[in-house]
């Protein structure tokens, strides 16, 4: 099946290929091996990870020093 992309870089996904993935409003884009790939996303998840990080108290600068010392392992 065919997706046009538009002036705007828009693309219009057929209904039938949207409808095997339940019909999600968001999707992660990424390019693998020359191919762009859509990953359907449930935005409730992303939603509850971030309650979740709020009630363990977890700030921005934790996720700093984490990312940093995840860096500095390779």
């Amino acid at each position: 099946m065919l997706a046009k992309r538009t002036s705007k870089n828009q693309l219009t996904l057929p209904k039938a290929v949207v409808e095997k993935v339940g019909s999600p409003v968001y999707f992660s884009a990424a390019v693998e091996g020359g191919r762009i790939v859509l990953t359907p996303v449930n935005i409730g998840a992303a939603d509850a990870a971030r309650k979740k990080i709020k009630r363990l108290g977890i700030t921005e600068a934790d996720v700093e020093r984490a990312v940093s010392w995840a860096r500095k392992r390779r």
